[in-house]
């Protein structure tokens, strides 16, 4: 089992499990094939966007599990 941690890249998630597309899109983030997207940690997009790192790290955790 794969555990997801701040530093892994959102392409990373949606390999492990493209069923994390709907809490990425949860948290304001649409533009998941964008080219940003593909190289944006999860820490990342979680400040871009105003999300606890560690509840977005929990829920994916969580999905991936």
């Amino acid at each position: 089992m794969a555990t997801i941690t701040r530093d892994t890249l959102i392409s990373e998630v949606l390999d492990i499990n493209p069923d994390a597309a709907p809490i990425f899109m949860g948290m304001g983030m649409h533009c998941l094939g964008c080219a940003m997207a593909a190289g944006e940690s999860v820490g990342e997009a979680a400040d871009v966007h105003g999300v606890d790192v560690d509840s977005l790290l929990d829920q994916l955790n969580t999905l991936v599990g």
